[in-house]
């Protein structure tokens, strides 16, 4: 884990504990004990699992396939007609 700062430090000095929080984790303290931890939103994200790696959407998606089968999306535009006569100039 990156710095620590007691909880009154990170209040007298947050501006710039947000901005290191962005890059690395910070631990805050009361009384010296560990009680939280500041981390950045795209790593509280990924924690959650709320923003999935594109590793992880392609096997969604090829689950879905799977499960469901494609359907050409060009079925219903295609013209399946024989087409016009060759013109001759």
């Amino acid at each position: 884990m990156g710095k620590k700062y007691s909880i009154a430090q990170a209040r007298d000095q947050l501006a710039r504990v947000v901005r290191e929080a962005e890059g690395e984790p910070i631990e805050l303290t009361r009384r010296g004990e560990p009680v939280a931890v500041m981390v950045s939103l795209k790593a509280y994200s990924e924690l959650r699992g709320e923003s999935p790696s594109l590793w992880k959407r392609l096997e969604q998606f090829r689950m879905q396939v799977l499960r469901d089968g494609i359907e050409d999306v060009f079925d219903d535009v295609r013209d399946t007609s024989v087409g016009r006569d060759p013109q001759t100039f």
